[in-house]
């Protein structure tokens, strides 16, 4: 059968052959090294001609899209990203009839992917270069959108070389590489000077005023770090929770039992927080657009770019220590309370954690009142506490939207996942294949996944931003289920190739 016009378009782009036999895990390591070396490479080559432009509403671009603006990976893996989302929009919504089951449609989909990435990169590089990265000369202008698109095409090229002949996917490496640098530059960056004012990490703020006696500001230096480390651990629980689903193969002459199926609480992972950010952020931009033209009524801002008035101020998180602190030690509190309950009295362990983290609040904020002399920060009043009011509510609603679209648009519905049973000979014991059986069964656990794990993401990303932790809470989130991928991926693949000694360490 002949190949449609595009695919004979794609053809003529070179494209990286796959392994002609199976990889071991040195192998992928090796190629994975190399890919990192050059993406954090990429990041330090500045693109020519552009004016210094620095605006904290792009750091969030930045991590999730494992860009560095101003640098030639400018657009980051954002074309990859935009092209696969449109395309599984519409596979996933049938407007595009691809079985990617069939080797002819695989092919079909791998050709289109190609070709909206390299149209995204010239629109999106277009886009910063009219917006955000400006050219200091008009004469500039195509100069600086081919640097970008050049560095848009590299990625492209270097997420296909991951996927072929490293670990994972470059989507994923690239976006746990450039907030991983993140953290570790916010834990252990010495005292710097930046842009007129002075920077500094975690352990080095927290060691300069251990040492000067200053011990309530040595704790409130490492408070990022803290909330970090208990963001991962929350995610790494939850990504563990789900519920596991029975199957068999079904032929004419029988069932083949196959394994169970996990569908688990965090079911669209973190998708709805990435769009709920995004639109949030969207928003501030466009609020700071307004602003400059004198509309204040949506957002007012100051010198450096923060919101102080308006709607977007009450849609932004406040930017408070003590209030982070009382986060943290609720947090803390809670989850002690109920991972103890929890190995007694299952059933009470949730109501225990939610009991534990009210009570937790209130003891930290009743802590910060009775050493209000010795405190470096004053404590936080009504208007802040009702801003992270406001931002957690919007984000984790936004977040269950989000959710719940996601879960229809990608296919991933009741109804689309019995199909899916049916066409794959899947059956689930106990219940006949006819798909709506299936679906039924499956509406009592998808929709509520879907709600209560889009919630839970929203709360928790909003939880990490309240606490200025180190990489923002998104960045966290993605970081935390990409590594736990990883994991999973090398556990299946290469277990027999990982060192005894790490295999004894890790239970298996």
């Amino acid at each position: 059968m002949e190949m449609p016009f595009y695919v004979k378009l794609a053809s003529l782009f070179p494209s990286i052959t796959e392994p002609e036999k199976r990889l071991t895990l040195k192998e992928k390591l090796k190629w994975t090294a190399i890919v990192l070396v050059l993406f954090y490479a990429m990041g330090c080559v500045f693109i020519y001609g552009i004016e210094p432009t620095r605006l904290p509403e792009l750091a969030f671009y930045e991590i999730i899209f494992g860009s560095r603006i101003g640098s030639i990976i400018t657009l980051g893996i954002g074309p990859i990203v935009m092209a696969s989302i449109v395309l599984q929009m519409l596979v996933g919504s049938k407007l595009l009839a691809w079985d990617l089951r069939k080797e002819e449609d695989k092919i079909k989909y791998n050709a289109a992917q190609k070709l909206l990435t390299i149209f995204f990169c010239f629109f999106e590089a277009t886009t910063y270069a009219l917006g955000f990265v400006r050219p200091i000369s008009p004469d500039l202008f195509p100069i600086v959108v081919l640097q970008m698109v050049l560095g848009g095409i590299i990625i492209m090229y270097l997420d296909e070389l991951t996927t072929k002949w490293g670990i994972g996917s470059g989507v994923s490496l690239f976006i746990a590489a450039g907030v991983s640098k993140r953290i570790i530059m916010g834990i252990f960056l010495p005292q710097l000077e930046v842009a007129g004012r002075t920077v500094a990490g975690v352990l080095f703020s927290f060691f300069k005023y251990f040492f000067t006696g200053d011990l309530w500001s040595s704790l409130f230096a490492l408070l990022p770090l803290i909330s970090t480390l208990l963001v991962f651990a929350v995610v790494i629980f939850a990504q563990g929770i789900r519920v596991e689903i029975p199957i068999s193969f079904s032929f004419a002459f029988g069932r083949i039992p196959a394994r169970k199926w996990p569908l688990r609480f965090l079911y669209t992972s973190n998708i709805p927080v990435i769009l709920a950010v995004a639109l949030l952020n969207s928003l501030t931009l466009f609020a700071r657009l307004l602003y400059e033209k004198g509309i204040k009524w949506l957002g007012v801002f100051d010198t450096q770019g923060h919101a102080v008035g308006g709607l977007i101020y009450y849609l932004s998180p406040p930017r408070d220590m003590t209030l982070a602190f009382c986060i943290i030690f609720s947090l803390a509190l809670g989850l002690l309370l109920g991972l103890f309950v929890l190995k007694k009295y299952k059933k009470y362990g949730f109501r225990t954690t939610i009991i534990g983290s009210i009570v937790g609040f209130l003891i930290g904020y009743l802590i910060l009142v009775l050493n209000q002399q010795n405190i470096p920060y004053p404590l936080f009043g009504f208007n802040e506490l009702f801003r992270a009011f406001t931002y957690m509510i919007a984000l984790g609603i936004l977040s269950m939207v989000f959710s719940t679209f996601w879960v229809i648009t990608a296919g991933m519905d009741p109804k689309s996942v019995a199909e899916q049973f049916k066409s794959s000979y899947l059956s689930i014991p106990g219940f006949r294949r006819d798909p709506r059986v299936i679906e039924r069964l499956l509406e009592k656990y998808i929709p509520p996944l879907a709600v209560l794990g889009g919630l839970f993401v929203g709360l928790l990303a909003g939880v990490a931003n309240l606490t200025e932790a180190l990489g923002t809470g998104t960045g966290i989130l993605l970081t935390a289920i990409i590594i736990l991928q990883f994991y999973e991926s090398l556990m299946m693949q290469h277990l027999e190739d990982i060192h005894p000694a790490i295999r004894n360490f890790i239970g298996r």
